[in-house]
């Protein structure tokens, strides 16, 4: 259905997007002309991504992949293909600009005939189905080789991806690596791989030892509220005010504040239409900010520079118009600026006139290291 929406269908028609047609969409057409145009895009030497679960959300764990990926595989007849399993790990899924990182797994190879030198399983040679209502003839495999290959697709998954069996498993998981590694300055790759290692040592303690997982998970609840009740992140229990920032800061804060003003309305108004169009699934929030602001935020700067080129003259709305977007940005980079300098400011100021609190906080956050990297060595991390 995202053909028939508004600037959207022009967007994935612009990347060249293939329609899968679901049933709960309730869309008329079938999947045999989708996969035959997948298979000719690979009989040409071209690439697809595909995400196999066929939609978004924010369970835990991988849903049941669909088949469509294994049988677009197995049946676009090639001596040697290659499935990449490719999984996504954001920082903040529902937040727009906040990080995000692709892993990309070990290929799997698929072959029609022959020894298979990575792991997976020879490809059957297609057999034609039978043609029907003038749909094109549709190549389809075995459907046990469908299967097979959809398993080891499904557990390359799992080697590319944070999951664990709750939503309280994976909130633990983040919140221990956040408060383990505070302190250091580390890459999008190495958080992943240490949050993985962290859901080994929390399976590790539920099956071996529920009752040490148990202390520390309450150890954990007992820093976080210590931390509120300070109002402090654990990020600020080192605070390093940088001079550099704060004099960016108030070199640029007229600039921003004049950004910060122009720019207020279509922040709000995206802000209200992620909410309301979402109906509080935070899978799909980033992606409504993103076309949201597409759209309101140049309709914003162009309304400014009309009114700017009525009042002073057209070189006046010019200057405004490609002044905006300029100072739009200015003021953001001055907002998060500013935040984290308030932030250091305050817990520079807990560390000074309550030193005990202080101190108990940080003795506090170094007892869960510890226990965490005892863990860690038991696991031969």
């Amino acid at each position: 259905p995202l053909f028939t929406y508004p600037v959207i269908g022009w967007i994935v028609r612009l990347f060249e997007t293939i329609p899968v047609y679901r049933k709960q969409d309730n869309t008329s057409g079938t999947n045999h002309e989708t996969f035959e145009r997948a298979r000719a895009v690979l009989r040409h030497g071209g690439a697809i991504a595909i995400f196999p679960e066929g939609t978004t959300h924010d369970d835990p764990q991988l849903r049941e992949l669909k088949t469509g990926a294994a049988r677009i595989a197995l049946g676009a007849g090639l001596d040697d293909m290659l499935v990449v399993p490719t999984g996504i790990y954001y920082t903040a899924k529902h937040v727009f600009r906040s990080s995000a990182l692709v892993v990309f797994g070990e290929p799997l190879r698929v072959q029609s005939g022959g020894q298979a030198i990575l792991p997976v399983l020879p490809a059957i040679p297609p057999v034609p189905a039978d043609r029907q209502a003038g749909l094109p003839v549709v190549h389809e495999p075995a459907a046990e080789d469908v299967e097979l290959l959809t398993a080891a697709i499904d557990s390359g998954l799992d080697a590319v991806t944070v999951q664990a069996d709750s939503h309280a498993a994976l909130e633990l998981i983040a919140r221990a690596e956040d408060i383990f590694t505070a302190d250091d300055e580390q890459s999008l790759a190495e958080e992943f791989e240490l949050r993985r290692r962290f859901v080994g040592g929390y399976h590790y303690l539920r099956a071996h030892d529920p009752a040490r997982l148990q202390r520390l998970q309450s150890a954990l609840e007992q820093f976080e509220s210590a931390l509120r009740r300070a109002k402090l992140d654990v990020h600020e229990l080192k605070p390093q005010i940088s001079l550099g920032r704060l004099v960016r800061v108030l070199v640029m804060l007229p600039l921003a504040l004049i950004g910060a003003i122009v720019s207020w309305p279509a922040y709000r108004l995206v802000a209200f239409l992620a909410h309301r169009v979402s109906k509080g699934e935070s899978a799909v929030m980033a992606t409504i900010k993103f076309l949201a602001s597409m759209l309101l935020y140049p309709l914003t700067y162009a309304a400014a520079a009309v009114i700017m080129g009525m009042r002073f003259g057209w070189l006046a709305g010019v200057a405004t118009g490609l002044a905006l977007p300029f100072l739009g940005y200015i003021a953001l980079i001055v907002a998060e600026d500013a935040d984290s300098i308030i932030g250091d400011l305050r817990a520079l100021g807990y560390r000074m006139f309550r030193r005990y609190g202080y101190e108990r906080l940080v003795a506090q956050r170094r007892a869960i290291r510890d226990e965490i990297n005892t863990v860690a060595r038991e696991l031969g991390y």
